[in-house]
């Protein structure tokens, strides 16, 4: 669930950074300085997920991601949602309100930046990044060093050759040079690739690789440079610390040599550990791996760590195909696949090297192309874990649209774009693997043979109620009446994100429930529940950063002004008795599908619908009067359209008509797209 969160985050992210920069203020650079470290995260948590459930530590650490990521997403949409709603206001409180928010987001993000820093590198937690898979920083066992990667070696030749001459210039004393950079990165493979260099083994006849980590002694550090100058015997074993620090400070007093430090964790670690190295020895240097970059300042402040980046996309590529095939070749039925997979690992060398020892099992399997590029397809897409456990959403043997599920899927930011592919196509993917995995029951077809409507069995949907629970995904609450009325209670919404009731609706909206961190609301009743006047304002109130709102079941006879400032709300079903659809819904900017279910038998539309960029789905069960087209490319990423009246099937809405997935009509429209030779 981290990882979907996290991707819609950071699509979050950059859309105010290009769409609504103007917004940002002083809070541009804490916002894309988040962003870089938010993007960190990804790659780990695709890794760890088929770990989480056997390692107490990684899943620990797993739920301290998703909550620094919650987090950041809270204070981005509250920022955003509250920014719009000083627009109604006069021109000088707007302004003087907006730059007060401005300034507390900054300091917000600040904070968020810091939480995540304590995670990329504080020392709390005693698991190590690194440990997820093959490569840089560490094994799963502490005690063990890690294998210095010596094939395959990509994107370090600029770095390698600046520190190569860095650890060669003459210098007027102990030279200590350090290289930082997040657990992945290659910051021990690039130092293996320096500590090979034929220039190195030259310039340095004693070249000793020490091996420190979180948990490191002394004894054992200042054990393993003496095993560097000499065979240890028993004697050697038996000294203790300030023996050995004195052996070792006079091993170094004068010579030639280059130590290695390979993962120093803490500046307190260099401090206990820099009374071995003599400063009046210009000829030693000492090459020094960590990835907190506040340590590093330490080690040397007349030099500047050496802090690794990620790889390009052609780097990445080229990893990857050394990974797979031992060579800078691809089978071209393969190579679009593969380009795909290592642009998703996102520049990381850990993520790439664990891809590719995958794909090299999936290549190997079989001859046949087919079934490889079957294997590989697979493994370019991500089981989502989180669009599954969103089922629990929906009511006990509900029989579930497909159609509606998939776009409060898309809505929540669950479904990842997928190169060629659209979002709802993507969706169908994801829907068709559960359902071939025998996790979901077709219960209705289309006339083309795809599922129409499925079911889920009661067992599986417990078990994505308790899985996406407070207690360990916090992803998802039901809301069930109790004798003390409602389990959990209405003081606990605060910490929820997403929320499902089907039953007592009324009693829970009269209790004026307050989530501000709720983004999906759905009600799927039995029965339709008509919200009285004075509560009409109490969901939009109550659950202000909402992205979904499924109340169908929930009939409102007025929209409330609130309703418009759900500026979040990407997916809304609304069930009204209302003739009119207000001009005012323009302003739902975000918005993504609007089902419109009314006992009116017309629906005039005053909302500009053309004009909402972000519109795809627009579905109303009465005979519905659309506003008048606009010019160019408005409209254009609409994809379904139903159900319209004979007065707007004009010639502009027929020319938009052309991208148009579905357009639902009646036996007049039917009668007018015939007039009009459009046969639907």
């Amino acid at each position: 669930m981290a990882d979907a969160t996290l991707e819609f985050l950071l699509g979050n992210l950059h859309q105010l950074r290009t769409h609504q920069v103007h917004l940002l203020g002083d809070a541009k650079e804490p916002v894309e300085n988040l962003e870089n470290d938010l993007r960190v995260f990804k790659a780990f948590l695709k890794d760890s997920a088929k770990k989480q459930r056997k390692d107490v530590l990684l899943r620990e650490l797993v739920r301290r991601i998703r909550d620094v990521v919650y987090e950041a997403e809270d204070i981005i949409d509250a920022f955003v949602t509250q920014a719009a709603e000083t627009q109604s206001k006069s021109y000088f409180l707007r302004a003087f309100q907006t730059q007060v928010k401005l300034n507390g987001v900054a300091t917000e993000i600040e904070r968020v930046r810091a939480k995540v820093k304590e995670i990329l590198y504080g020392d709390i937690l005693t698991i190590d990044f690194a440990s997820l898979s093959v490569g840089d920083g560490g094994t799963s066992e502490e005690s063990k060093a890690p294998l210095i990667r010596q094939e395959n070696v990509v994107g370090f030749e600029d770095e390698a050759q600046k520190l190569i001459g860095y650890l060669t210039e003459e210098t007027h004393q102990l030279d200590v040079i350090s290289i930082v950079g997040m657990p992945g990165l290659g910051k021990t493979t690039l130092a293996g690739k320096v500590f090979r260099d034929p220039t190195i083994m030259y310039e340095f006849p004693i070249r000793i690789w020490v091996y420190v980590s979180q948990k490191f002694t002394r004894k054992d550090v200042f054990l393993a440079i003496m095993r560097g100058f000499t065979r240890l015997d028993n004697d050697m074993y038996r000294k203790n610390e300030q023996e050995l620090a004195q052996l070792v400070a006079t091993r170094l007093e004068m010579g030639k040599f280059l130590i290695v430090m390979d993962d120093v964790w803490t500046v307190w670690d260099w401090e206990e550990l820099q009374i071995v190295f003599p400063k009046s020895n210009k000829m030693g240097k000492v090459l020094i791996t960590s990835r907190h970059v506040d340590v590093t300042r330490r080690f040397n402040p007349n030099r500047s760590p050496q802090k690794l980046r990620f790889l390009t996309q052609e780097e990445s590529w080229l990893l990857l195909c050394l990974e797979v095939f031992g060579k800078l070749m691809c089978p071209p039925e393969l190579e679009d696949l593969g380009k795909l997979i290592a642009k998703q690992c996102d520049g990381l060398p850990l993520a790439i090297v664990a891809i590719g020892g995958i794909l090299l099992r999936k290549f190997s399997k079989s001859d046949n192309m087919s079934s490889r590029k079957e294997a590989w397809t697979k493994v370019s897409k991500n089981v989502n874990t989180a669009c599954f456990l969103y089922l629990g959403m929906f009511p006990k043997d509900f029989e579930i649209p497909i159609w509606k599920l998939i776009r409060m899927w898309i809505s929540e930011g669950l479904v990842e774009d997928q190169y060629g592919i659209s979002l709802e196509e993507a969706a169908e993917n994801y829907l068709e693997d559960l359902i071939n995995r025998s996790l979901l029951r077709v219960e209705k077809t289309r006339a083309d043979g795809r599922a129409k409507t499925f079911r889920m069995h009661g067992m599986l949907r417990d078990f994505c109620i308790k899985e996406a629970g407070s207690e360990r995904e916090n992803f998802l609450q039901e809301m069930k009446r109790s004798i003390n009325g409602f389990e959990p209670s209405i003081a606990e919404l605060q910490k929820f994100r997403r929320l499902c009731i089907h039953s007592n609706i009324l009693n829970f909206i009269s209790l004026k429930p307050y989530g501000p961190r709720v983004r999906s609301f759905v009600c799927f009743s039995k029965d339709e529940v008509a919200l009285p006047t004075e509560n009409a304002s109490a969901i939009p109130a109550a659950f202000k950063l909402l992205r979904v709102l499924e109340a169908n079941s929930i009939k409102f006879t007025k929209i409330p002004n609130d309703m418009y400032q759900l500026v979040q709300l990407r997916y809304l079903t609304l069930s009204t008795d209302l003739a009119i659809l207000p001009a005012a819904f323009s302003k739902l900017w975000n918005i993504q599908t609007l089902v419109v279910d009314t006992t009116s038998r017309t629906l005039e539309i005053k909302a500009d619908i053309w004009k909402m960029v972000q519109l795809r789905h627009l579905k109303t069960n009465a005979s519905t009067t659309l506003p008048k087209t606009g010019k160019g490319k408005e409209g254009e990423n609409i994809q379904t359209l139903g159900t319209i009246s004979p007065q707007s099937c004009t010639e502009e809405v027929f020319e938009r008509a052309r991208k148009f997935e579905e357009i639902g009509h009646s036996w007049a429209i039917s009668f007018t797209f015939r007039r009009h030779e459009w046969i639907i």
